[in-house]
């Protein structure tokens, strides 16, 4: 009985991504991180035109020192352990603080690739749209597992933004596809499963590339993606101000912008506490 009233809630969230694009013609950029998860600094990069805030649960534990961790690779091996409750609250909290026109897609326990069982029910997925969500970011790494992710988020009005990978990744953070031909199969894949937005997993670090480049694999796949699908799609992973054109250039409509913003916000802090002490 309320299949129509999620489909507008959906539609109006679509409206949101493609304002989003509209302004940015064709490109935008999907602010996470410490952006994400901390409504102060979502309110900040909203204020300046940002249209799409993503809050995660490991960028949560990250932020919250859970355990003692400092770094996101460690936050990553025990994500599983917030919980959706609190992804709800995170959520929340940026909803309060952004104009109605933001698009916010979160990252919740059971919608990456977990390492104990972490079953959704209705009730999560209720959960996150009483929150504020417009859409989960999701890294399942099975299209059966994807369908599903997908069916129940849509039941409760919510777009899904899924992600390719590679197996080498030490991170399963997405679908396989080893090579490009196989980003085109699973891209079509996910497409035809219900995947509102598809992203490419683009690796966390470059040595050795130029400056303002990005590696030819990269691009391949990028490409091959951008070609292939008919739905917005993202790119997540290594995206900094030196190499941000390059990867604009492959005609992926959403930069995914994350650990640039950490560690400038963290830079930022140090150079003025710094001044401050010096001037004690």
């Amino acid at each position: 009985m309320i299949i129509n009233d999620m489909n507008v809630r959906m539609q109006l969230a679509r409206e949101k991504v493609q304002n989003a694009l509209k302004l940015g013609n064709g490109h935008t950029i999907l602010s996470t991180g410490i952006t994400g998860d901390d409504s102060r600094l979502a309110k900040a990069v909203t204020e300046v035109g940002v249209k799409m805030i993503e809050p995660n649960h490991p960028a949560v534990a990250l932020a919250r020192g859970y355990k003692g961790v400092t770094v996101m690779d460690d936050a990553e091996n025990l994500r599983y352990e917030i919980t959706i409750d609190q992804m709800a609250e995170v959520t929340r909290g940026v909803r309060a603080v952004t104009p109605a026109d933001t698009y916010i897609t979160v990252g919740i326990p059971g919608g990456f690739t977990e390492r104990v069982p972490m079953p959704l029910t209705d009730e999560d997925f209720i959960k996150m749209a009483v929150a504020g969500a417009d859409g989960l970011h999701c890294h399942k790494t099975c299209i059966d597992d994807l369908r599903d992710f997908v069916g129940m988020a849509h039941k409760y009005g919510l777009l899904v933004d899924g992600y390719i990978g590679m197996s080498t990744d030490k991170h399963k953070f997405g679908v396989f596809a080893d090579d490009t031909e196989s980003v085109r199969k699973v891209a079509k894949q996910m497409e035809d499963v219900g995947v509102d937005m598809i992203g490419m997993m683009t690796g966390m670090s470059y040595e050795g590339v130029a400056a303002g480049k990005i590696p030819d694999i990269i691009h391949e796949r990028l490409c091959a993606l951008v070609e292939t699908v008919h739905v917005p799609t993202l790119a997540e992973g290594g995206i900094n101000m030196t190499n941000f054109q390059a990867f604009k250039d492959t005609g992926v409509n959403i930069l995914v912008i994350g650990t640039s913003f950490d560690k400038m916000v963290e830079k930022a802090a140090q150079d003025k506490a710094k001044e401050f002490l010096a001037n004690l």
